[in-house]
């Protein structure tokens, strides 16, 4: 069973332990939030960007033209850019880099921007279309005006608006959002 199907039925299945965000005592307790497993959700949207970024153990050119190293990125953890001279990594390098932009970079900004996100499937989801498309691509979305609205019969219709590049379908764009609305 590769990695993506068992973090699949992972999400599917019950025993996550949610994440909490827990009220500070001296703050008025406020209205329940549902809490979002958040933890599950890294492995999840860690198993897509393996699948659809692929490993470059050395810099390369992404398609969009931008410098882009190891599992997809673009900037090392300490916020310098890749250069395409930069030398190569090892796979635990490009691990190591992965985790850290959807930990401290991506699923951040998806807690955000997206407090309409329920559920692993669906915060797996929505890091892995900002990892790939930005936030500010995430941020300026009617997708997101979807979520946080709980217009979840129109999210999925709002992901596959999203398989274009420079006004071109591409395939592997249409596959990786159709991976995303699995996860809905």
């Amino acid at each position: 069973m590769t990695i993506l199907r068992r973090a699949l039925a992972q999400v599917r299945g019950e025993g996550l332990e949610p994440v909490a965000q827990p009220a500070t005592p001296s703050a008025p307790v406020p209205a329940p939030v549902p809490a979002v497993p958040a933890a599950g959700a890294v492995e999840v949207a860690a198993a897509l960007c393996r699948r659809f970024e692929g490993l470059h153990l050395q810099p390369y050119l992404c398609p969009a033209g931008v410098p882009t190293i190891g599992f997809g990125a673009t900037y090392y953890e300490d916020g310098r850019r890749v250069f395409l001279t930069d030398p190569p990594i090892t796979r635990e390098r490009a691990e190591a880099l992965l985790q850290h932009q959807i930990r401290r970079q991506f699923l951040p900004a998806v807690m955000r921007l997206c407090p309409g996100a329920d559920s692993t499937g669906r915060v797996a989801a929505l890091v892995d279309f900002a990892f790939n498309l930005g936030e500010g691509n995430l941020a300026a979305s009617t997708l997101r005006r979807r979520v946080n609205a709980g217009e979840w019969d129109d999210v999925a219709l709002q992901f596959m608006r999203w398989n274009k590049a420079g006004g071109v379908v591409l395939r592997g764009l249409t596959r990786r959002r159709e991976a995303e609305v699995q996860l809905l």
